[in-house]
């Protein structure tokens, strides 16, 4: 889970990002090469082809994708594949800038709070009118959430479930038991976190408040409601209000850290965080991110499912996209570049060199492929997405253009309540007005 400091810095990325895209040029949709019965169905070409493919990540991501587009370009002759990358921040500056220059990638990494506002501005590929793309593999729900405007924007890459990470070691030092928890209830966990609390005398805490985009669309499904429907929100001031009251109420009780030391664990870095640094025994986490948190507490990181209104009885739960690969509308190869993100997220041979550094592989053939692979950390992720799936319900209507600030706003919201600046009612109703009248203005 990326800390509250990167939402915010989130906020001003995204923020440039749509201002940049707000002056792009209109762009007709790229159709490639047909077939010569005139049926016009993309094929691919037989001369050489160039492309260029982006990314974000980590220095360890660099050279497992140029290995894995190299086994691209062994499949594919012809066409030969530029890598280029850069950090999360400076990647979205510099797609923004080059977009509305007319000079975008080809193919690039995409993120759910930015799909809507790409590909509502004419500037993506509709990836399901290329046959070089296959998505049968994958869980049509999965396929949804990259699914804006009726077309296929963005190819999901990988998924992640939502969980809480338990510091068994913490829990065994204090003589403490988790509560089963394939039917625990909210109150169930507040319970324990305060027992956590009161067990070490203080100085570790049980749980910090869940506050981002991903649990905020649990929260409200789970109320039988959802953050977004089509270009509005559409969760209820009354529901939001109840996520603010539940942090609220575990900062004054002592099940969370006060709200000065949440504040300042958020502004640090992972290996800084509370639950890192062994202040705090349970943690709200994207189950991928195991392996961040194992190396980071050198502890025994468990992973079990989120409480529910109801003992996890209603079907609540859907599986994130870790990322995407989307199509540039401005690409001249759009059938070459939809087979190589089709390589990218089918191939077992792509599958075995990228592993699991950009999430759990969305297609299940591929993570089967490379289970024996896995890490400690790796294998509880995909047994915990299997626990995780048993509660899935539909897809989401992915993050509206305009609301890419999503998790930045939770955050600041959030700190409003738990310092207590604002009430959870009056956070929810501004709360709502605020990312509302940004989806207008963008839309």
């Amino acid at each position: 889970m990326r800390s509250t400091v990167l939402s915010r810095r989130r906020l001003g990325v995204a923020a440039l990002a749509v201002a940049s895209t707000l002056v792009m040029a209109a762009c007709g949709t790229a159709t490639g090469n047909t077939d010569a019965g005139g049926s016009g169905t993309p094929t691919l070409s037989t001369e050489d082809v160039d492309l260029r493919v982006a990314w974000w990540g980590g220095d360890s991501r660099v050279p497992i994708t140029q290995d894995a587009i190299k086994a691209f370009e062994a499949e594919y002759p012809n066409i030969h594949v530029t890598g280029e990358y850069s950090d999360w921040g400076g990647y979205w500056d510099k797609l923004a800038t080059e977009t509305a220059g007319n000079n975008a990638p080809d193919v690039f990494q995409m993120d759910e709070l930015y799909l809507a506002s790409y590909a509502q501005r004419g500037t993506l590929v509709d990836l399901s009118q290329y046959p070089q793309l296959d998505t049968s593999a994958l869980d049509p729900n999965v396929v949804a959430l990259g699914q804006t405007d009726n077309g296929l924007y963005g190819m999901p890459i990988s998924t992640t479930g939502f969980a809480i990470l338990v510091n068994q070691d913490v829990l065994d030092e204090l003589g403490l038991t988790l509560p089963d928890t394939t039917t625990w209830t909210w109150d169930d966990l507040q319970a324990f976190a305060e027992s956590v609390t009161e067990a070490s005398g203080g100085s570790i805490v049980g749980i910090g408040p869940m506050n981002n985009g991903y649990s905020l669309r649990l929260w409200a499904r789970q109320n039988g409601e959802e953050l977004f429907t089509d270009n509005a929100v559409s969760i209820s001031a009354d529901t939001l209000a109840g996520y603010f009251q539940m942090a609220l109420d575990w900062t004054k009780s002592g099940a969370a850290a006060s709200a000065s030391q949440q504040a300042q664990s958020a502004s640090g870095s992972i290996d800084q965080s509370d639950f890192s640094t062994q202040k705090q025994a349970l943690a709200f986490s994207q189950s991928t991110q195991v392996p961040v948190y194992e190396a980071s507490t050198g502890a025994n990181i468990q992973l079990v499912q989120i409480p529910s209104m109801d003992a996890n009885k209603t079907p609540w739960a859907y599986v994130k996209p870790g990322m995407y690969w989307s199509v540039s509308s401005q690409s001249a190869h759009p059938a070459e570049a939809a087979a190589f993100v089709n390589f990218m997220v089918n191939s077992v041979e792509a599958g075995k060199i990228l592993g699991t550094d950009r999430g759990i592989p969305a297609n299940p053939d591929v993570r089967s492929a490379i289970a024996d692979t896995l890490s400690s950390g790796q294998t509880k992720a995909v047994d915990f997405d299997a626990i995780f799936s048993q509660n899935l319900g539909t897809a989401p209507n992915i993050t509206p253009n305009g609301a890419s600030q999503l998790d930045s706003v939770i955050a600041r919201y959030l700190q409003d309540v738990e310092f207590e600046k604002e009430t959870p009612a009056d956070a929810a109703t501004a709360m709502i007005d605020e990312l509302q009248q940004s989806i207008d203005e963008a839309n």
